[in-house]
């Protein structure tokens, strides 16, 4: 198939640190290339890929000041798109409803994989107006506040088995770990108590974004000061394994509805159990005996790392194996793309009695290749 992968344009496709929407979308692209699909990308032009590249800014924009104030590198990324939307069999987007006004008009199979909360006030005054837009959830928990929308199918997330492998010590040196990012709902203070409470060490490898910056100067950075927490800041793919394989246990003590929780697989990559609160969709990833302990507060996440050596770190790869491989989640993928892409009866007849295309290759307005 012909596939367009349209990527957020925040980080680089994949990511240098974090980022997991970007990271999602290079694992896709790369197994979608490794099963012969003609795969294109729209992304930063920084990206890395076995794909064709089409970068539509120069670079990743997260480090430029006032991007998110301005919508220009996506109006100029779905112009890109819409003029070449001919060229696919699918356009896959993973830009939220930015697409939508655009190509809900020009009857060509397009699908959004919607990788954010959908529990918000204004959802349902922008997704409510596009009820054909196909959408796919990354969980079932994620799609629950509006479970009438198009839903085309649940893929959830998966990566390449050989990118985090469990390393020795495979039993954990005695710390615990704490990955992703510095904010209230990812609950790095509930983290740090549950290490307190068990008398152990927490390392926190994480990022601290712009808009959580007070919040880690007012709140966190005086609770690092008890001398059971070591910072880290964010950490490479390349650090990643030592840093999980070493801990007993990733703590994830979230306190609002994750919509996937990607460092639950990345822990499990390396064998590492997972500590979680039961938000969002964690009892979909997390079996609990099994590949960790879902549980309900501080006092039942230390009785949790009393037991961990009840689990089976060897155990806890192989359900990563089954469970969560970026080969899954294309296979998942290739068969809503060719379910969408089968154009309906009245999608050809509509097609049939167009004279002339809203977009056109032959007679570009604007030449969108120069960056």
């Amino acid at each position: 198939m012909r596939i367009a992968q349209i990527a957020p344009l925040f980080e680089t496709v994949p990511p240098l640190r974090y980022g997991g929407t970007e990271r999602v979308v290079s694992w896709l692209t790369e197994a979608l290339v490794a099963k012969g699909h003609d795969v294109t990308l729209f992304a930063s032009g920084d990206s890395r890929t076995a794909a064709t590249l089409v970068p539509v800014v120069p670079t990743a924009r997260r480090f430029v000041p006032n991007f998110e104030a301005t919508t220009a590198p996506y109006a100029r990324m779905i112009e890109m798109v819409a003029r070449r939307a001919q060229d696919f069999d699918v356009l896959h987007f993973h830009i939220d409803f930015h697409s939508f006004p655009v190509f809900s008009r020009l009857g060509v199979p397009f699908v959004t994989t919607l990788h954010g909360r959908m529990d918000q006030p204004w959802t349902e005054g922008v997704y409510g107006l596009y009820p054909e837009a196909n959408l796919v959830s990354i969980s079932d928990s994620q799609r629950s506040p509006w479970p009438e929308l198009n839903w085309s199918g649940t893929v959830h997330h998966g990566m390449p088995g050989d990118l985090l492998c469990p390393q020795e010590p495979r039993l954990g040196d005695g710390y615990l770990a704490f990955l992703g990012r510095i904010s209230p709902e990812k609950g790095i203070e509930d983290a740090i108590r549950i290490a307190e409470a068990s008398g152990l060490t927490l390392k926190v490898a994480a990022k601290i974004g712009a808009e959580d910056q007070a919040y880690y100067e007012h709140v966190v950075a005086p609770l690092l000061a008890g001398g059971r927490v070591e910072f880290l800041g964010e950490i490479t793919d390349d650090e990643k394994p030592a840093f999980l394989s070493g801990a007993r246990a990733l703590l994830f003590p979230i306190a609002w509805p994750e919509p996937f929780g990607l460092v639950m697989i990345e822990a499990m990559a390396c064998g590492c159990p997972v500590i979680a609160y039961p938000h969002g969709s964690v009892q979909e990833v997390v079996e609990d005996g099994l590949t960790g302990f879902i549980v309900t507060g501080i006092v039942e996440a230390v009785a949790a790392i009393r037991s961990l050596d009840q689990l089976d770190r060897h155990t806890i790869r192989a359900r990563f194996e089954d469970r969560w491989s970026a080969a899954r989640m294309a296979s998942d993928y290739e068969a809503i793309y060719r379910r969408i892409s089968i154009p309906s009866f009245s999608t050809v007849l509509a097609a049939a009695t167009v004279s002339k295309p809203v977009y056109s290759n032959a007679q570009p307005v604007l030449d969108l290749t120069k960056t």
